[in-house]
Parts: C-alpha cells; structure tokens; sequence
C-alpha cells in the first residue's frame, strides 16, 4: 500500500477549506472597509490608506505550517498532528497607511473597537525597545469559527518593501534564509526601515509647520 504524504493529505485539506476561506476574506474585507469609511471621509489630502485582501495559496500554507515545527520538519509518524486551519492567516487583510503617525493609529483603534475578542499578534522591532513595525490581529468572522482571520496595519512605505523582499528576507526560501538571517543583511534591511520611517515622521512634521 503507497502511504500518502503529508503534504498531500494537507493539499486534499486545503481544497476542501478553500471555499470557507474565500468567504471569510469576503467577509473581513467588507467589514474593515465598512469600519473605514468613518475615516476615509475625513483624510487630508496627503493622506491615505489601501485595503488588500488575500487567501494564502496552497503550497505557502503547507510551508508556513511546516516551518512551524521543530526543525521545520514534519513528523512523518504522527501525521494526525497537522491540520491547516492551526494557521492564524489563511484569509487575511492588510492596510497600508501613509503616514504613519496618527493615521495609523486612528485605523488601529477603529479595527480594535470592532474586532474585540480578536488577539493581538504585532510585527516587533528589529532591535529591543523598537516600536512594532505593524500591527497585527487574528481571529474567527462572526459566520466562521473554523478558519482564521488575520489583519495587518503596516506603514505604507514598509508594507510595499515587505513586497518586493518577501521571499528574500521577510519570509525567505530555504535558500536565502542564511543570507536573510545574516548580521549584515539584517543591518542593512533595518537601516532601509529606518529610512523609510524617518521620511514619513519627517513630511509629517513638515506638513504641520
């Protein structure tokens, strides 16, 4: 008898949880966006923020969940342990805000006071003492207790960085994860963080005087 992988078993799980997972996305994105319009009529003219949605695809769900286990391995002699819906981000939201400052924090408290029973999980700092590079929350919509939500709040200029170097550094592939991991890769990504956060607190400052 040819044993079946866990892998595959955890494909055959994804395709049948694909459409729960279309309809929870569907349904956070509207709700945020509902949340939002409070705040999207009263932005100044320098101001903005975007709403995109996303469903994780199958083989980045399978290796988020394998890079989760000890060694990034799966234990081939108890496949029972492993299941999709562990995942905290098979639907998710992400709002990217330009500037910062208050803007980011008046989305933060609107997403808060509507998602209340949700659990905070923020992207930290590269270095101790460092403010969160975003926030970030996950839990279960009000018409699905089996797949998780997840929503991010990230400075615009970050999120789109995070886009280009996704699979390099923010979520390397195997073969980069040496070079993402290294002492100098990881200065120079943080100075880039840096720049960008001192541009936006600086047109922030500017656009006030």
């Amino acid at each position: 008898m040819i044993t079946r992988s866990i892998e595959d078993k955890l494909r055959e799980e994804y395709f049948k949880l694909l459409p729960n997972i279309r309809w929870t996305k569907e349904q956070l994105e509207a709700e945020v966006r509902f949340r939002l319009i409070q705040i999207l009529n009263t932005l100044q003219s320098h101001e903005r923020f975007e709403v995109i949605s996303r469903v994780k695809d199958c083989e980045s769900a399978i290796n988020s969940l394998r890079r989760r286990q000890e060694g990034s391995l799966f234990d081939t002699d108890h496949p029972e342990k492993y299941s999709l819906i562990q995942l905290k981000d098979l639907a998710g939201i992400r709002i990217l805000v330009f500037p910062r400052g208050e803007l980011i924090n008046k989305i933060d408290t609107c997403i808060k006071d509507h998602f209340v029973s949700w659990e905070a999980d923020h992207v930290p700092g590269y270095r101790e003492g460092d403010e969160n590079q975003a926030f970030k929350y996950f839990g279960h919509c009000s018409s699905n207790d089996i797949i998780y939500g997840e929503i991010q709040i990230v400075p615009m200029l970050t999120g789109l960085f995070w886009e280009v170097e996704h699979e390099a550094i923010y979520k390397p592939k195997p073969e980069f994860k040496s070079i993402a991991n290294s002492f100098e890769m990881q200065e120079k990504t943080q100075k880039v963080l840096d720049a960008l956060k001192d541009l936006e607190e600086t047109f922030e400052r500017l656009s006030k005087t």
